[in-house]
């Protein structure tokens, strides 16, 4: 498990795309047959993809973790991105499907990643943060995740926000996640931009084709950057940086939070007018 330090707002304007990409960038999760893990310093998050074929596929308790198991002091999000799979947790079997999300609680024993077809995997995105207390392991549906529409085609931005571990939602202790999808034509996320200095923010971009980028914009308003994107990578966002992006298409990601709170709208906004 690759460890994550991120750069401060002080060092920042002076790093070049290979340092902004090394710092804020976490690629290469996906890999058929094998879970990976990467630990951020930030809110001591962990971000990663498990991606089973033949048989289960253990999540391991890394030893950066210093934990007899993940979530002896953790809680976890699962994300399933690609085709219909289970999740065993303490031995009962979870049916998870495209775009259903399991939330784990703390205390969980035994977690272990199947596909139900070969033929098309399951791939399933991991996030978690330390939890301080201890909430039932809780299968959301795709259609259960509180569909809200936002944006206009004119604008570029027509979108759909799907909230599945929230305060409305599944109950956890810190970690709030969901999943955003850009309708056909619409290109643009998360803009007009905003920060949050109560926490922070991960994105993982998906459904993207071999050659489709998304150009992710960060840092703070007077002083963006961007990051070059492709498919099932990963991004990290402070709470003194923008987050925002533009694809070559249309495309999803999931959108997960943890630290001070779990109220959604905590949002301290960055009008276009600032953004330099």
């Amino acid at each position: 498990m690759k460890t994550y330090l991120l750069a401060d707002p002080v060092r920042y304007p002076t790093m070049t795309t290979t340092q902004i990409r090394e710092s804020f960038l976490i690629d290469a999760l996906y890999e058929p047959g094998a879970v990976r893990l990467a630990y951020v310093d930030l809110d001591r998050a962990v971000v990663g993809m498990a991606a089973p074929l033949g048989s289960p596929t253990a999540l391991p308790a890394d030893d950066a973790l210093r934990a007899q198991y993940f979530t002896e002091r953790r809680e976890l999000g699962a994300l399933n991105i690609a085709g219909n799979g289970v999740i065993r947790v303490d031995g009962k079997c979870h049916s998870v499907e495209n775009l259903d999300c399991l939330y784990i609680g703390r205390g969980a024993r035994d977690i272990a990643f199947e596909s139900k077809d070969l033929g098309s995997p399951a791939v399933f995105y991991l996030l978690s943060y330390p939890a301080h207390a201890s909430h039932p392991t809780t299968l959301v549906r795709k259609d259960e995740a509180n569909p809200v529409e936002l944006g206009s085609v004119e604008a570029c931005n027509r979108r759909t926000i799907c909230k599945y571990i929230y305060l409305g939602g599944a109950k956890s202790c810190q970690l709030v996640m969901g999943v955003t999808h850009l309708h056909p034509g619409s290109a643009w996320n998360t803009m007009p931009a905003h920060t949050h200095m109560r926490r922070s923010e991960i994105y993982m971009y998906f459904n993207l084709t071999k050659d489709a980028r998304v150009f992710h914009l960060m840092g703070p308003a007077e002083e963006t950057r961007h990051i070059v994107m492709k498919d099932r990578e990963v991004v990290v966002s402070p709470g003194w940086s923008i987050h925002a992006g533009m694809g070559t298409q249309a495309y999803s990601f999931c959108w997960g939070m943890g630290g001070e709170n779990q109220d959604y709208a905590d949002m301290d906004p960055a009008p276009l007018q600032s953004l330099r």
